[in-house]
């Protein structure tokens, strides 16, 4: 029966729920939702966008190598262009591990194939110790290539091979690096092209003469901290090839110049660590600059024979210009044999025979009769000595302030002794009364002012004005708390007693008497048309400066100067050149193997031509014996006058045009 409408409706509300179009909660939790997933979009596009420029950064430090390589150091020539320090190639056999992945993993996996077939375990080892015996038995297998080839029988050191692989993985790793020519030859040869062991050619420090100059050239050692300026990848891990560092001389003082450019690569590497060609930047090296030095290799090899196996020191100027012509120490030692490595037993003879001391430079001797140069000078400058006028009467013995003052020189008595003979025949009592006449005080203050307690300036580590000591009493009642005596005066006035300079020093002081002038700053750097150098005047008057060379000219000359076998001796003359000289002999108390007694010192300085004056040299030479005759005369005038012939035989044949290295066409 048909239900009304009515009655639908009444049971329709029982049975139906009603809805809202919404709920509150749900409208909040998608609010939340959103709001997370809002989060998480910014942060990823965050990450993916503004961030991108950082995990590029990390990751091309953790997928790039930078490798450096050292660049050629400069040359050193003399300043007749003579070659004197080079680089001359060192053949070395390496092997480029990173090379070597492929051929590691298969001799890894026979090394464990090999262990199980013999009843080992597989894991009998670690992972990182079959690693290893793999690496130590393919690096084996490449070495043997190179015995086969140069009839060696040599083994691959395992400890070095694997410090290289874990901290310069990059770089070869050197198999044999003593290779002579022959062996270069032989293994060019004999390796494949595209090995990874190949022969490599590094530059060593060369020194084609040896042991002429070694104390003036210096030497170098290797360095490791190899840095390429400009060059980029600083923030990349960096593998260095070594380098070298000056650690002597030349070497050292101009090691900033010498050092080549740095050249370098970087690579992209795999996982573990194999670079992956070709390199992403390169640069060359090049070579460092070269030096043109003033020192003229013949006239040195010529003073180092002359000093042979004695102890001593040659120095010889350029008067005008105050370059250094020859700056020589004995004993010495070869250059060669310091890099790359020096044998022990090579370094102890050395250090035994005291070779590495440089006597020219850091030496301190007591100057002898040659520092009477200095007392004339103080004497004349304060009128305490005149020139026509004798000063005292020379019987060989003086006493004097309750000492015997004796006159060494003086066997024939000087008698009434006038300046230019108490020069050439270097009378001492003359000296001791100059002495008193003029006062210590004054005569160190000449000193000074001709620099004699300075550093001169040299381009050398080892010059200093250490030790150097031109004494007078405020400096004995300083250093020894001492009073000064008179017999103190009268050894300083013959260059005894407390005075020490170098050899170097006393060239200085020489060449400047020889220009009239009280300073001479010496240099090691040629340079064409170098001005001559100017300082203050000596303060002589025209006599007197006519006497003091009158008196050093008389040196060289019979029948009695010190230094008369200069022209007495045909070999030792320079015909149509006059020497202005002065010898001295310093003593020193010493024990040797436990016997006490003096060592002498033999002095000689010189200039020539005396009246035109292009070089000026200083000599000193040690005695080796006690109490032995020994005198500036007979040791030190002869070297001297070797030196100087030779210069002035250059001089008259002079060798052809020297062409710079560095500027064609110019000197």
């Amino acid at each position: 029966m048909p239900q009304n409408d009515s009655n639908l409706a009444d049971r329709s509300g029982g049975l139906v729920e009603s809805h809202k179009g919404y709920d509150p909660r749900l409208i909040f939790f998608y609010f939340v939702l959103f709001a997370m997933l809002a989060t998480l979009v910014s942060g990823l596009a965050y990450q993916q966008l503004s961030r991108v420029g950082h995990y590029s950064e990390r990751e091309r430090v953790q997928n790039q190598r930078r490798i450096l390589v050292p660049g050629p150091r400069g040359n050193i020539y003399d300043r007749n262009g003579v070659a004197l320090v080079v680089n001359q190639p060192r053949w070395t056999a390496v092997l480029h591990l990173d090379e070597l992945k492929k051929e590691l993993a298969l001799e890894d996996r026979r090394i464990r194939r090999n262990y199980v077939a013999a009843g080992e375990k597989k894991d009998a080892l670690s992972a990182a110790q079959f690693q290893k015996l793999a690496r130590a038995s393919v690096a084996q297998r490449y070495l043997d290539q190179v015995n086969r080839i140069v009839h060696r029988e040599l083994v691959v050191d395992r400890a070095a091979l694997e410090k290289h692989f874990s901290r310069e993985l990059l770089l070869p790793f050197t198999l044999v690096d003593d290779l002579n020519d022959h062996d270069y030859a032989r293994l060019i040869e004999g390796l494949p092209v595209n090995s990874a062991l190949q022969v490599y050619a590094s530059f060593t420090r060369h020194y084609p003469f040896r042991s002429a100059a070694a104390h003036t050239l210096g030497y170098v050692r290797t360095e490791a901290e190899v840095e390429a300026e400009g060059f980029p990848g600083e923030d990349l891990t960096t593998f260095k090839m070594k380098g070298t560092q000056g650690r002597a001389g030349l070497e050292q003082w101009f090691d900033s110049e010498l050092q080549g450019e740095a050249g370098g690569r970087i690579y992209r590497v795999d996982p573990s660590g194999y670079k992956i060609n070709p390199p992403l930047e390169q640069r060359l090296p090049k070579q460092g600059k070269g030096l043109i030095t003033s020192l003229d290799i013949e006239l040195q090899q010529i003073a180092e024979e002359g000093l042979g196996e004695q102890r001593g020191a040659v120095v010889a100027l350029d008067v005008a210009t105050g370059e250094v012509l020859v700056l020589a120490s004995a004993p010495t030692y070869d250059l060669n044999n310091w890099y790359p490595r020096m044998a022990p037993d090579t370094y102890q003879t050395i250090q035994a025979s005291g070779a590495e001391f440089n006597n020219a430079v850091s030496g301190r001797y007591p100057p002898g009769s040659t520092f009477k140069i200095l007392t004339t000078i103080a004497a004349l400058r304060r009128g305490t000595v005149d020139v026509n006028q004798p000063i005292i009467n020379c019987d060989g013995i003086l006493r004097r302030a309750g000492g015997r003052f004796v006159c060494y020189n003086g066997i024939g008595h000087h008698q009434q002794v006038l300046l230019p003979q108490a020069v050439a025949e270097s009378c001492d009592i003359f000296f001791y009364e100059a002495g008193w006449l003029t006062g210590a005080a004054e005569i160190a203050a000449e000193g000074r002012r001709f620099r004699l307690n300075e550093k001169t300036g040299l381009e050398s580590p080892n010059d200093s004005s250490a030790r150097l000591i031109v004494p007078d009493p405020v400096w004995k009642e300083k250093e020894r708390r001492e009073k000064w005596f008179p017999g103190d005066t009268a050894n300083m006035a013959i260059g005894q007693g407390f005075v020490l300079l170098s050899p170097l020093q006393m060239a200085c002081f020489t060449a400047s008497v020889a220009r009239g002038e009280v300073f001479t700053r010496p240099t090691l750097v040629h340079q064409k048309d170098r001005p001559v150098q100017r300082t203050e005047s000596i303060g002589l008057t025209a006599e007197q400066r006519e006497a003091l060379l009158d008196g050093m000219v008389g040196c060289t000359l019979p029948p009695k100067g010190t230094a008369r076998t200069l022209t007495e001796v045909v070999g030792y003359r320079i015909p149509g050149v006059k020497i202005a000289g002065k010898t001295g002999t310093a003593q020193k108390d010493v024990t040797k193997d436990g016997k006490q007694g003096k060592i002498n010192f033999a002095w000689f300085i010189c200039f020539a031509p005396a009246d035109k004056p292009e070089i000026a040299v200083a000599v000193m030479v040690e005695g080796e014996n006690l109490n032995e005759e020994f005198g500036g005369g007979r040791q030190s005038a002869p070297i001297a006058a070797s030196v100087m012939k030779k210069y002035f035989e250059n001089k008259a044949n002079p060798r052809r045009a020297f062409v710079s290295p560095f500027n064609k066409g110019s000197e």
